[in-house]
Parts: structure tokens; sequence; C-alpha cells
């Protein structure tokens, strides 16, 4: 194919009154080859540049098979990012969120409806479904601090009230301390009867009292019907089923294997510590991990166990030099007649 510069000259030198033999030896050309542009009318050659590689180009095959694999569910750019920079991709998010973002489903996200809490004000609580088969059923109980937005998560087979128990004491140990409010949602197993005693006067589960009690937080429902007003967990489980629970199912599903309550919980630690919850929010624009170090100056603290007071007890019933004391015994006496 002829430059545009020389189909150019060949139309000038022919306006010039040369002829096609002349023009074709002046220009080292054949006479098809100036006839042929001739009668075009000019037109300029057009030119398709060679598609450049791709810093992308040796991912894409491992990219196709992830999707694959967690069709019809979808995996995020970020997550995408995490696993190829690991394979040794130098390339930035934006080009890889580009090149996916063609093989994804459009589909219409639901409106949520947020409300901004203090530090230590509120806990939102929740049970949601990965797995309703009926031999191998897979819940995640799911707790996000309102101010901070740090998560915990823990997988049951099931979703009764000692499992409700358990993933609250656990996540209140996670985060250091208690909040003043747990906010859940309408559950049979949480609250047995809504509006019991009057509005806003529920009938709850005595076990889940006897914890409100021990760890002295306060009791609250979502409004009926109204469970996006849970709208940091509702978002939250929607992140951790995009970003945990997608990516490693379709790995397991890749080596012929299936995701269950005991290999769930053995991933899930690590990915809230290094990923979840050390990631910026979107909304605050922050790492809920720096903001859960503020968030845990407005807790409760956590109740002394049975276990931790007999330790302290035994500690106390040890023998202390007395050169050590900087005080007289009386007051250390007063301070263990306190602690006992």
């Amino acid at each position: 194919m002829l430059t545009q510069e020389m189909v150019v000259t060949i139309h000038v030198l022919h306006k010039q009154g040369k002829s096609i033999r002349a023009i074709s030896d002046e220009l080292g050309i054949s006479r098809n080859t100036v006839r042929k542009y001739l009668r075009n009318g000019g037109a300029m050659p057009t030119y398709q540049r060679s598609p450049r590689p791709s810093k992308l180009d040796p991912y894409k095959a491992y990219l196709h098979k992830r999707i694959q694999a967690a069709a019809p569910d979808w995996i995020p750019a970020t997550v995408f990012y995490r696993e190829i920079d690991e394979l040794g991709y130098q390339g930035k998010i934006s080009l890889l969120r580009d090149y996916v973002s063609q093989f994804k489903p459009v589909t219409k996200a639901d409106p949520v409806v947020r409300f901004e809490t203090s530090p230590g004000e509120q806990l939102q609580v929740d049970f949601t479904i990965i797995r309703r088969q009926a031999s191998q059923p897979l819940k995640a109980f799911v707790a996000t601090l309102g101010y901070s937005r740090a998560s915990y998560v823990f997988f049951f087979d099931n979703e009764r009230s000692e499992a409700w128990l358990q993933g609250l004491r656990q996540a209140f140990d996670f985060f250091g301390g208690v909040p003043k409010e747990i906010l859940f949602d309408n559950a049979k197993t949480v609250v047995i009867e809504r509006d019991a005693y009057g509005v806003g006067e529920h009938r709850w589960n005595p076990q889940l009292l006897l914890l409100a009690k021990e760890y002295g937080f306060k009791t609250r429902l979502c409004r009926p019907y109204r469970a996006k007003t849970k709208g940091k967990v509702e978002r939250f489980n929607r992140y951790l089923k995009e970003s945990f629970i997608v990516p490693l199912r379709a790995e397991l599903h890749a080596s012929g294997l299936s995701l269950d309550v005991l290999t769930a919980n053995g991933f899930i630690g690590h990915w809230l510590t290094t990923v979840a919850n050390a990631r910026t929010h979107a909304t605050t624009n922050e790492v809920p991990n720096t903001r859960l170090q503020e968030e845990r100056t407005a807790f409760l603290p956590l109740p002394i166990k049975s276990d931790e007071l007999t330790i302290m007890r035994s500690s106390a019933q040890q023998r202390i030099p007395i050169e050590s004391l900087q005080h007289p015994l009386s007051a250390y006496d007063s301070l263990l007649g306190v602690l006992l």
C-alpha cells in the first residue's frame, strides 16, 4: 500500500501533464498502480495500526478462566487486580477495569439508605445466606460497626439463637469492645414478638436479653419491611459475596472442591484483616481499621470472663515481695478487695 504522500504525488504529477509511464518511472512503481490511484478519484489510503502489546496480555487467559468459573456471579476488578498483581502484573487497575468491564453483566443496583452514627454508638448485625442447599447450608454472621465500617464475619450451617449469640461474642472480642446499641433485623430467633408490649416494646429472645445484660448493650430492631435501614451491613454483605465468596468458591471449584463452613472460616480472618478492613471505604474515604482505633475509645469494656477472673484471683494470692511495693500494704489490700 502506498503512503498518502505517494498518492498525492501521483495526482500532482498527473495534473502537471506527465504520462502514466513517466510517473511510474519517476516514482519507481508499476503503471497499474498509477492507474489504480488515478481511477479512484484521489481517495487517500487508510492505515490500520497493529494493536500495541498490552501489559495485561499475559493475564487475559487467566482472567477469562476466572470469569467463566465464577459465572453467573461476578468478581470485582479489585479482586482480579490483587490476584494478577501476585502473578507479576505491572499495569494499573484502570487498564484492568476497562478490559473486564466488557464482560460484566448489567445489573441495576438497589438504593441503600444509610444513617451515620457516632463512634461506638451502633453495630449492625445480620445473617446472610451463601448457599441454601439443605445437605450443606452455608450462612454468614456479619457484624458491621456504624462509624468505622469495620466488619466481622463468621460462618455457620444454621442461624439458630446459639449462632447469633456466638457471633456477637466473637464480634465483640474482634472489635475489642462493646458498642452501645445493636441493630437487628426481624429474625424470629432474635425477636419472639414485635411490639408485644406496645409500639417499640418487643419481646426478645431470653438468651439475647441475658447477653445484653452481660455485655451492657441495648437491642434495637430495624423497621419492618425496611431491611435497608441496616444499609451498612447490607452493603457489606454484597461486598463479602463479591470479593470473598465468589473468588474463593471459583478457585475451589477449579480444583474440584466445594466451599464449606470449615474452609470459609479458615480463610475469612486473614481476608478481614488484610483486605476488607484494610481497604479505603467508598463512603468514608478512610480505612476501617484506622477509624476502628478511634471507635474503640468509645466502646463499653468487655466483661471479665470467669477464666480471666480465676487467673486474677490466683495472681492476687501470690506473695508479693515487700521491697517491691510502692505503697503501704493496706492500699493493696483495699485494691484486692475490689477485684475479689
